[in-house]
């Protein structure tokens, strides 16, 4: 995609779709750097003390001579080492909501100890960053270019100075693969993977993947629509580019797919409809995106919302497409879209 039709892009079209198409920077990883990489078992590093290493999904190998405790990252993933028992004091990305409670991004972090870089895309405090004196910034990337999410292109040099990064692509995937990154990077770090907590998630998490392939066997009928909802626009999303509805797709689902023509606007990620034309594809049901950043079911009132049939017959769940990479955060994203399939009735 040029970089002039990037540019048309609105910031509420990305946010609300998941699609980080080169927003943010390329941040330069300290140490080594190899031309092609990121291979799911490329992670090394020591579990408590002495030298670390860990090679990102940008082909980029970060080496410290201690395992890092200062660590600052995107709010999601973040939340993923959390769940991992790995502390993250320092974040950037949606935190919390009005009134100061935790954004659905969180998770389980008890945000009023975060200290929150920035809340907002665009927000990123480079003098408290630096004060803070980080070791390693960790994000998510959305394109082939690595570029970092949430992190600002107008501010990027300067924060690339002060650490080196590591990137988890949640670009053209199926969910599992940035799952078992973050395990990695969660292990080299010093989490005890096989602490119960941990191993019963990732067997949960197999078990809801099994129930949502049964399900969709079994109900192949049943049109899953993946939409955002914006003053204006509501956004449809193809099943390509995203972790999440990639894999849904892999384990059998049935999804509204714009054709790559009406989605070129937005990247390959989804296509921009008028409220007018919400109801132009038939969906039994839909998936709502539930970040912060958009308009959530229950708050839209406009009627062709109100007349879409799965609207109209309850069958209306919610998608996180920026999921919490952790096997606890990501089994009931597959348990909900599982029994909205036992359960859905053919109304499209």
């Amino acid at each position: 995609m040029s970089n002039a039709t990037i540019a048309t892009l609105s910031r509420r079209g990305l946010l609300a779709t998941g699609g980080a198409l080169g927003l943010g920077a390329l941040l330069a990883a300290c140490g080594d750097s190899d031309a092609k990489g990121g291979g799911d078992k490329d992670a090394t590093g020591a579990a408590a003390s002495g030298p670390w290493s860990f090679k990102d999904d940008r082909g980029k190998t970060v080496k410290l001579d201690e395992v890092p405790t200062k660590l600052v990252a995107f709010t999601g993933v973040a939340a993923a080492l959390y769940d991992y028992g790995i502390q993250v004091d320092a974040v950037f990305g949606p935190t919390t909501v009005k009134g100061g409670k935790a954004d659905v991004q969180a998770g389980d972090m008890d945000v009023s100890k975060l200290k929150v870089l920035g809340n907002e895309y665009g927000q990123f405090n480079v003098e408290q960053y630096a004060a803070y004196g980080p070791q390693v910034l960790i994000s998510t990337t959305f394109d082939s270019a690595g570029s970092l999410w949430y992190v600002p292109e107008e501010s990027a040099k300067k924060i690339a100075a002060l650490a080196p990064s590591v990137a988890v692509s949640v670009y053209d995937r199926q969910m599992t693969e940035p799952l078992q990154r973050v395990w990695a990077l969660a292990e080299s770090l010093g989490a005890d993977m096989k602490a119960a907590k941990v191993t019963d998630a990732k067997k949960r998490f197999e078990e809801a993947s099994e129930r949502l392939r049964k399900a969709a066997k079994a109900r192949p009928e049943i049109k899953v629509m993946a939409g955002s909802a914006a003053d204006t626009i509501f956004y449809v999303s193809g099943s390509n580019l995203s972790i999440d509805l990639e894999y849904f797709k892999a384990l059998g689902v049935n999804f509204v797919e714009p054709p790559a023509k009406a989605m070129a606007e937005g990247g390959g990620w989804y296509e921009s409809l008028s409220w007018e034309n919400a109801d132009k594809y038939a969906a039994d049901v839909i998936m709502m995106d539930d970040r912060s950043s958009t308009i959530q079911p229950a708050d839209i009132t406009k009627p062709t919302w109100k007349k879409l049939p799965a609207v109209k017959a309850g069958q209306v769940i919610s998608r996180s497409p920026e999921p919490i990479l952790s096997y606890d955060k990501c089994t009931p994203l597959l348990t909900t879209l599982a029994e909205a399939l036992e359960k859905a009735k053919k109304v499209s």
